[in-house]
């Protein structure tokens, strides 16, 4: 017996072919995502009870994207890409599991998760045997085209549609919800007399009206949601339709865009109110940006996490980082790999941070490289500071302790600690420990050759 409740199923086994690209089409990036991450995202939900993907092309590579994103996603292997009748067909063990079905393509990514309940809720309130979705759209080319006939609804592929069946505005959005026991029935007796040689799902619907079964149309009153992405203008084309989609649910929210058109923001992106934003930013990943931040102009932020009242000159890069609350970054400032810069920090302008702490009121003002360090709290790290942390097989790490006083152009040779209080000479480099309190001063003694200069010239030329 089936178990209660509804599965959904992912057709993303295509290889993409007008794509032109190597790699699997469902895992495209789409605004810094997979364009797989969009129908997963748009299934998510506890009205479903389990959900399988079915892969063909790179099937290895897509298996991993689920496994390593989306855990507990069943994933059906299609070896041979026969239509979207057979790609049902191969996973027809998992289907069974269920009383529903739904089914989808895995290159729908504006599909709202909102249309995906409106055609689950609808086929299960009517006690449909299938209910599908249609739309129509200004230009349906391309598009299987939805026709009443005397033995009820039959779709068209437009390569198998005659020219007046191609006049039909009302296409097929490729989005169905199937009795589980009446789908895998009809898989038995569709075949491949097309255009295409191949197995289409769709031939499953005329079927159904011919025998007497409950088939319902569900018109979804946006059509841009239905846009598939078969080639790299679709591509862009869904692109901007998703960023203008993301933006505006931002704004909405508070968030202000000195210029709107440049700004992109992706899709897992989570913004607190009062957020300002210049010209040129771009943010990805699952960051979040805290209320009153404000970001300058060609900074972006990958998997980081911004706090509230944090200032970002321009030209920011944080990634994979954090930034507490009211620090002050840039510009040029480049921070990396799980550093994270405590509150009132400031990090100026051509400084890189990779996998350190910048400390509570501590400042790293210009031109310096900290890496696999801890700075304390209210320290001060002079111009042209590095932590030589590579020794060449592995990183050491250095400690800066509070209030400590960097000179300018200090290197300090990990692994090393600099206690707290402590000074180093600017000039210096630092390949012991400092106590607290302590001027540390590596350099070598100044001397200074009185004459030299003038007896390096050379002999005027001429006489003897």
């Amino acid at each position: 017996m089936p178990e209660s409740g509804t599965g959904v199923l992912i057709l993303a086994a295509g290889k993409g072919t007008r794509m032109k690209s190597e790699t699997p089409k469902v895992l495209l990036p789409l605004l810094d995502e997979p364009l797989l991450y969009y129908p997963m995202t748009s299934t998510c939900s506890s009205a479903f009870s389990g959900r399988a993907v079915v892969v063909g092309h790179g099937s290895g590579s897509v298996a991993e994207y689920l496994e390593k994103t989306w855990p507990g996603t069943d994933v059906v292997i299609q070896e041979e890409q026969l239509g979207t009748g057979h790609a049902v067909a191969v996973a027809r063990e998992w289907i069974a599991r269920f009383e529903h079905v739904l089914i989808m393509p895995g290159d729908v990514p504006l599909i709202s998760r909102e249309t995906l309940s409106l055609i689950h809720s609808r086929h299960l309130e009517g006690s449909e045997d299938c209910s599908f979705l249609v739309f129509e759209p200004t230009d349906p080319t391309g598009y299987g085209r939805v026709l009443d006939t005397d033995t009820g609804i039959r779709i068209v592929e437009e390569k198998d549609a005659m020219e007046h069946e191609k006049k039909c505005g009302r296409v097929n959005g490729g989005i169905y919800a199937f009795r589980t026991s009446i789908l895998l029935e009809q898989l038995d007796f569709i075949n491949r007399n097309n255009a295409q040689g191949e197995y289409y799902l769709t031939d499953i619907i005329h079927n159904l009206c011919s025998c007497g079964n409950k088939v319902r149309m569900i018109l979804c009153s946006d059509p841009e949601e239905i846009e598939g992405v078969n080639d790299p203008v679709q591509l862009d084309r869904v692109s901007r339709a998703l960023r203008k989609r993301i933006l505006a649910r931002h704004m909405e929210n508070g968030l202000k865009c000195v210029d709107s058109e440049s700004v992109w923001i992706g899709p897992g992106v989570t913004i607190d109110g009062d957020v300002s934003m210049e010209p040129f930013v771009q943010i990805w990943g699952s960051s979040r940006i805290g209320t009153g931040s404000s970001l300058g102009s060609f900074s972006i932020v990958r998997n980081s996490f911004i706090g509230e009242n944090v200032h970002l000159s321009s030209h920011v890069v944080i990634q994979d980082s954090t930034v507490r609350n009211s620090a002050c970054l840039g510009p040029f400032a480049f921070i990396r790999d799980g550093s994270e810069v405590m509150g009132g920090a400031f990090v100026g302008k051509f400084v890189e941070i990779k996998k350190s702490t910048i400390g509570e009121g501590s400042k790293v003002p210009h031109l310096a490289y900290i890496g696999d360090a801890v700075v304390g709290v209210d320290a001060n790290i002079g111009a042209g500071t590095i932590t030589c942390n590579y020794d060449g097989n592995r990183k050491n790490p250095t400690f800066i302790g509070d209030r400590c006083f960097v000179g300018s152009s200090t290197m300090l040779v990990a692994p090393v600690s600099l206690g707290d209080g402590s000074y180093t000479a600017a000039g210096s480099v630092i390949t012991k420990d400092v106590p607290p309190g302590s001027l540390a001063i590596g350099r070598a003694r100044q001397k200074n050759i009185e004459g030299w200069a003038c007896r390096r010239k050379k002999p005027e030329e001429g006489g003897e």
